[in-house]
């Protein structure tokens, strides 16, 4: 039994004449809160991309639950990219009728359920809304799925304190622990508290990866310690 819900092996990617990844191995456990961690332009969104099937590797081989890439992982995939893709012309209870009808995984009623307790006007329209306001949409869409696997780009990089911490309350609170939850962000003070595991890459290369307890127990420091350090930032 495979107890990876995501695999890279001997991945090599190269975009015009930049190398990204020249032999990434990573294995990404099932049923663990997951921070995918680093500077900007470190490699994230790219990896991301590449479980998603929205690039693919020049070499080597990407599994998702024991499959490529395709149309099957994305039926078990609930991504939130970095970057809005919802129009802003849409109201709330559009948007959840659209989720509906595109996914057979979403459960309508948590969705409502989670609008109503952050106090999300289902009648509005993105274009009317703060940014924080929006991300918190497009975060609630991407939970109410009963997927295996969630991966969120940047899910609070973009907005105040305050919204972050009601967005991390929405994951934590909608997270199923029978799934895998990977958190990419560079705010790692702020999510370091919900991690099991935490990988850190740096110019497209994995420079550490373990359990958040051990990593701390043995350098003796925090996660977000470590990061400013490894990174000098």
């Amino acid at each position: 039994m495979n107890d990876n819900i995501v695999e890279f092996k001997n991945i090599y990617k190269k975009y015009g004449n930049k190398e990204l990844f020249t032999d990434m191995n990573l294995d990404i456990p099932k049923g663990k809160i997951v921070g995918l961690l680093g500077p900007n332009g470190s490699g994230k969104s790219t990896m991301i991309k590449l479980m998603n099937g929205l690039l693919h590797p020049d070499k080597g081989e990407i599994n998702i639950n024991n499959m490529k890439p395709s149309i099957e992982t994305k039926k078990i995939i609930s991504y939130l990219p970095e970057r809005t893709y919802l129009n802003d012309w849409m109201k709330v209870k559009d948007l959840v009728e659209f989720f509906e009808d595109f996914y057979s995984d979403f459960d309508k009623d948590k969705a409502e359920d989670m609008i109503k307790s952050l106090d999300i006007d289902i009648n509005e329209k993105l274009k009317t809304m703060s940014k924080g306001t929006k991300e918190k949409v497009q975060l609630i869409l991407v939970m109410s799925r009963k997927s295996d696997l969630y991966i969120l780009d940047e899910p609070i990089g973009g907005v105040d304190p305050a919204a972050r911490a009601y967005i991390l309350k929405t994951i934590i609170k909608n997270y199923s622990e029978e799934s895998t939850l990977l958190i990419a962000t560079h705010l790692i003070s702020e999510i370091e508290n919900i991690c099991d595991e935490v990988i850190f890459i740096s110019k497209g290369k994995i420079v550490l990866q373990g359990d958040v307890d051990e990593i701390r127990e043995e350098k003796g420091k925090s996660i977000d310690a470590l990061f400013r350090e490894e990174f000098e930032c």
